[in-house]
């Protein structure tokens, strides 16, 4: 119980530092919802097109906008002292991990995924997608924060993270990227659909673990 109280202590302390600095969470919203709203206003003439590349611009977009959010997230914790007193708090390094990807997620994620669906309207999205827009970020975007969060940890002393962490952790997502996509556009072929969701559950499932254990491993040598 001591444990999983922690976890929530965790994530409740990164959810009120990120209402306290909001401008970084509107800034990364802003930059989906502006990007996103270009290509409806580049390709007004094309709608066919437009529709054709939607689930490609939705996702894309997700993933660029959730490099801007990763550079703080424990560089922070690890200049104050905070990291440390973590260590002898009792909470495992690996559930600091991954209560430190919730509370990324429930700030970064779960509003992109809200704001999904309003933004495939403008791009021109067939509305029988949306639902299946809506699975993928379910089981995708927390992959993002998962990798995200490993990629935070592995440039935690680095003076200029953002681009690495960038480097490291795009690459890692590709699999989401494909999956995702694919399945948007085999919308009325349910077996191609749930073979997808399948893989991007798996992608999940097993990112969880993986991901507390690498981070952990890595912040534990960072703080010696």
């Amino acid at each position: 119980m001591r444990t999983v109280a922690l976890f929530l202590a965790v994530i409740i302390r990164d959810l009120q530092l990120a209402k306290r600095h909001g401008t970084d969470i509107a800034m990364t919203l802003a930059f989906f919802v502006l990007v996103v709203a270009l290509f409806p206003l580049g390709l007004s003439s094309a709608p066919v097109l437009l529709s054709k590349i939607a689930p490609a611009v939705l996702w894309v977009t997700v993933l660029l906008s959730a490099m801007l959010s990763f550079d703080q997230l424990f560089q922070k914790d690890y200049e104050d002292g905070w990291l440390e007193q973590l260590i002898f708090s009792g909470l495992p390094l690996s559930m600091l991990v991954l209560a430190k990807a919730c509370a990324h997620w429930l700030i970064t994620g779960l509003p992109m995924l809200l704001l999904a669906p309003l933004l495939a309207v403008g791009l021109n999205l067939p509305s029988k997608s949306y639902p299946i827009t809506i699975f993928t970020m379910l089981l995708g975007t927390p992959v993002i924060s998962l990798f995200g969060t490993l990629g935070a940890a592995l440039v935690i002393s680095a003076r200029r993270p953002g681009l690495l962490i960038t480097i490291i952790v795009l690459p890692l997502l590709i699999p989401v990227l494909i999956f995702a996509v694919s399945a948007i556009e085999a919308t009325g072929d349910w077996s191609a659909i749930r073979v997808r969701l399948l893989f991007l559950g798996a992608i999940l499932s097993a990112a969880i673990p993986l991901v507390g254990i690498a981070a952990s491993n890595v912040l534990r040598q960072s703080l010696e």
